[in-house]
């Protein structure tokens, strides 16, 4: 439920809202916003008898949330929520902004080659898992910790920032310690402790889809992050499991504007484990920037035939540069542009 003050309602007006909520025993949220203020009500399992508050000095109208998630939604916030990370780099305004990285953490060599060539081609954050989550144990499972040094190193010499997984509660803290962007990979998208822990890290998250989870499974995952106290989420797009063999993952694009539609979180786009295949993420990125997307999620590699993990979906540099060109192209006819990597001093 939202309690919408009236335009220049007092702080005294909003606290007496706020007051009466906790009085219910539920959670207060108020949010801002550029005309008016709407305090929501969080903690509640069904439908709160509004006549509490309709009489409060300041309030305007009562809004019953109809979607099962609440603070994720556009009923609960109708402008769009804009991360910003640190450098000013914004996901959710006009900027198009772009990952990019190779899906593991391989050595220092590696990583700092990869980052220079996502930096050169216009890239502003780096992505890079230390900690990898594999369907096979035998798999490369990731450095650990010295992967998240190697991380930090790169963004010492480059300047981009950095995203990257943290695989269960107990690793968040450390990953925190490292990330801009904490990200919360598909296999862990309903991991709620996970969820919750991420919620509380005081970092933004990336929260990717499951392979198998509708939107309304993706925004209520967001809403255990949210409902911790960190608005800070960006959504991503990143394919989900058909019947089809000929693509690895069924990229579902429909999903860009639906999000748009249902809920003020900016929602970015992974081409690469959406086809898993080299030659079909160009065109699926090119595709994702047409449907709005707040950004890009892409695995570059400095030499994809050798990579460790996903070397099949991975581009190399020069094909990335390529991208971006496309990219820049795409995002001006729809009235945006491509985030530019900031000089590094």
């Amino acid at each position: 439920m939202l309690v919408v003050m009236q335009r220049g309602a007092t702080a005294e007006e909003i606290r007496g809202v706020v007051a009466a909520i906790e009085e219910m025993g539920y959670q207060a949220r108020p949010w801002p916003g550029k005309q008016r203020t709407a305090v929501g009500l969080v903690g509640n399992d069904g439908k709160v008898d509004a006549s509490r508050f309709e009489g409060l000095p300041g309030v305007l109208e009562i809004i019953h949330v109809t979607q099962p998630y609440r603070q994720v939604s556009r009923e609960w916030k109708g402008e769009n929520t804009v991360v910003r990370l640190p450098g000013g780099v914004a996901v959710g305004g006009d900027d198009v902004v772009v990952m990019a990285g190779p899906c593991s953490v391989e050595s220092e060599a590696q990583i700092i080659a990869a980052a220079r060539a996502v930096r050169d081609a216009g890239a502003v954050v780096l992505r890079g898992g230390a900690f990898k989550p594999r369907t096979s144990p035998y798999s490369f499972q990731g450095l650990g910790e010295r992967g998240l040094e190697l991380l930090a190193k790169a963004r010492e010499e480059t300047g981009l920032l950095i995203v990257t997984e943290a695989m269960d509660s107990e690793d968040v803290d450390l990953v925190a310690r490292y990330a801009d962007i904490i990200q919360v990979g598909a296999r862990n998208m309903q991991n709620y402790s996970l969820l919750k822990r991420v919620g509380r890290a005081g970092k933004p998250a990336l929260l990717k889809r499951g392979i198998a989870a509708t939107i309304t499974e993706l925004l209520l995952a967001a809403e255990y992050i949210l409902a911790e106290g960190n608005p800070q989420v960006i959504l991503c797009e990143r394919g989900l499991r058909g019947f089809d063999a000929a693509t690895r993952f069924l990229f579902d694009l429909t999903a860009i504007p639906l999000v748009h539609k249902l809920s003020h979180l900016p929602i970015v786009a992974d081409p690469s484990h959406g086809t898993g295949l080299r030659d079909m993420v160009i065109p699926m990125a090119r595709a994702a920037i047409a449907a709005g997307a707040d950004g890009l999620l892409i695995e570059v590699h400095p030499d994809p035939a050798r990579a460790l993990s996903d070397g099949a979906q991975s581009l190399a540099p020069d094909q990335f540069a390529e991208l971006m060109r496309q990219a820049r192209g795409i995002a001006e006819v729809i009235g945006r542009r491509v985030a530019e990597p900031a000089e590094v001093t």
